[in-house]
């Protein structure tokens, strides 16, 4: 795969579906623009697929990686760990929408927070993210509510963020 060369500064959101191929996107981005790596996780090992899909993402990184774990306080999170010199990847915010919607938590004040650290970052910011809205309406009311949070945070990422990529079957496609 042919990887576009972005700035060593700025923020991407890189979108797919399931499977899609984004979250190792996501990472050759980072490891072309060199500097200091952290990888945000945003999962929590609730089962046992889940800890075996965790320890398989971890493996796919390598030792210049710094992993720090943030399910719910994301905004703060990267604020934390910006810096110019360094690329801070999220993956994914889907997963931050669920822990949110499943721990209570108010959507917006969230999202302003991600949203403003993002329009500040001193260094490089990929943000990555399932495009859950192109299926079929789901049929209960907790997973729609999911489905248009995603819609929600996706958008006004994608508004706020330097470079949109889509990727389907592994290929990337710029949307901005």
């Amino acid at each position: 795969m042919i990887e576009p060369r972005e700035p060593a500064i700025g923020s991407t959101l890189v979108l797919g579906g399931a499977r899609s191929g984004k979250s190792r996107h996501a990472q050759s981005l980072a490891e072309a623009g060199g500097g200091r790596l952290v990888f945000v996780a945003t999962a929590q090992a609730f089962d046992d697929e889940m800890t075996a899909r965790i320890a398989r993402h971890r493996a796919d990184r390598d030792l210049r990686w710094q992993t720090v774990e943030a399910p719910l306080d994301l905004g703060a999170a990267i604020g934390r760990l910006d810096a110019p010199g360094t690329t801070v990847l999220v993956d994914c915010l889907t997963l931050w929408a669920s822990n949110l919607l499943l721990s209570g938590k108010a959507l917006e004040p969230e999202l302003l927070a991600l949203l403003a650290t993002a329009e500040s970052a001193r260094g490089r910011l990929i943000l990555v993210s399932n495009e859950v809205g192109l299926g079929i309406v789901p049929d209960n009311a907790l997973a729609r509510e999911f489905r248009d949070m995603a819609g929600t945070i996706n958008q006004r990422v994608a508004a706020v963020v330097d470079h949109v990529h889509f990727i389907a079957a592994g290929l990337p496609l710029m949307l901005k």
